[in-house]
């Protein structure tokens, strides 16, 4: 049995649906963006990316080998020439928008830097999306950060607002989204060829070919593999952590939906594990300390640090019922798959291969219950 029925018989996701669909990816050279574009390659789709260089050597995009499987823009969200260009010259039938200045701490030493990179290159793109008319599916990949801090798990109705510059643009962000939706692309008969328009706030992605300075698992990895102990600024801190395909999963089912029943779907998404199954940054470290070996080990940084919200969680009972989506590795598997792709790595292995065959495990896993 291949890859592909594979799939089709344990998720929602129609490999038949992405085979030779013509997708524009965002963001394909960083990690999330990676991920994706490698899925979606996997399964027959014409994949077109358009980035900034990868950031950081290793790389997620140059070790699967996607420069030579997709079409690859070099660009920065931010040029509102180039993205137009993109869009006549390869007139995408759905787009994935993960393109964005991604990371808290950058944000308060480059805060216009974010604004402009989040905010006015998603209006960018949906302008550029917007003249030239051939788009049936759009999904702006915001963030669970997007909403005002509170102790409950985030419901997709709860208020947005956010006090450092980072989450504050993934709030414009979805206030973009939305004005769009609603001025410009119609939310009617979808059949009419009308762009449908959604976006997914995603917990905190996990998993390998993360190599970002300032994110806990690239960062600890860093530090377990030369032996020391990794600075941690907020152990109490609480995220719902999540291997980074299972986020994907979600954009993909819902990319699909969007495209054959529009406006039902156009509008926000969570996908997270579910409040019940959050875990401190301390639970996270211990865990992977321990899978990792050799004495790997942390301790908490006791110098002063800019805010950053103690608790988030999120609720994707919607996204459960109505897809339907659900999660399918709890934190240890996870946690698991993360370390074995690092370690794989580190051995000189065919990263390709790898990747390739942990998308096929996460596709042949039984999903598990989503816990508000």
């Amino acid at each position: 049995m291949g890859f592909r029925q594979r799939t089709m018989e344990n998720l929602v996701i129609t490999p038949a649906f992405w085979q030779d669909r013509r997708v524009l990816v965002t963001g394909h050279t960083g990690f999330k963006g990676g991920w994706l574009a490698l899925w979606l390659q996997t399964m027959g789709a014409r994949v077109i990316g358009l980035a900034l260089p990868p950031a950081t050597q290793p790389n997620l995009f140059e070790l699967t080998g996607l420069a030579g499987q997709m079409v690859s823009i070099l660009a920065d969200i931010r040029d509102r020439d180039a993205l137009a260009a993109a869009l006549a010259s390869h007139r995408p039938e759905v787009v994935f928008h993960l393109a964005a200045q991604a990371l808290v701490l950058p944000s308060y030493s480059r805060p216009a830097e974010t604004y402009a990179t989040n905010v006015m290159g998603t209006v960018n793109l949906l302008d550029a999306i917007r003249q030239t008319g051939c788009v049936r599916s759009v999904v702006i990949v915001s963030s669970d950060k997007c909403y005002q801090p509170r102790a409950t798990a985030c419901t997709e109705s709860d208020p947005l607002g956010a006090t450092d510059p980072y989450s504050s643009s993934k709030a414009c962000t979805e206030l973009v989204a939305a004005a769009y939706r609603s001025s410009f692309f119609a939310s009617g008969d979808h059949r009419g060829h009308a762009t449908a328009l959604a976006t997914a706030r995603a917990g905190n992605a996990i998993g390998g070919g993360d190599w970002s300075t300032g994110r806990l698992v690239p960062d600890a990895v860093r530090a377990f593999a030369d032996r020391r102990p990794l600075l941690v600024r907020h152990p109490e801190a609480v995220r719902p952590w999540q291997h980074v395909l299972e986020p994907l999963a979600g954009y993909l089912i819902l990319g699909e939906r969007l495209y054959q029943q529009g406006a039902r779907f156009a509008e926000a998404w969570n996908f997270g594990p579910g409040g019940e199954t959050a875990h401190s940054v301390a639970d996270l470290l211990t865990k992977m300390a321990g899978m990792w070996g050799g004495g790997a080990t942390w301790r908490r940084d006791d110098e002063t640090h800019p805010h950053e919200a103690q608790s988030l969680r999120l609720d994707a009972t919607k996204a459960a019922r109505a897809l339907p989506w659900h999660p399918r590795w709890p934190l240890a598997t996870a946690l698991q798959m993360t370390v074995d792709w690092y370690r794989a790595h580190l051995d000189g292995q065919d990263m390709v291969a790898v990747s390739r065959q942990q998308i096929a495990r996460y596709c042949e896993c039984e999903p598990k219950a989503v816990a508000p």
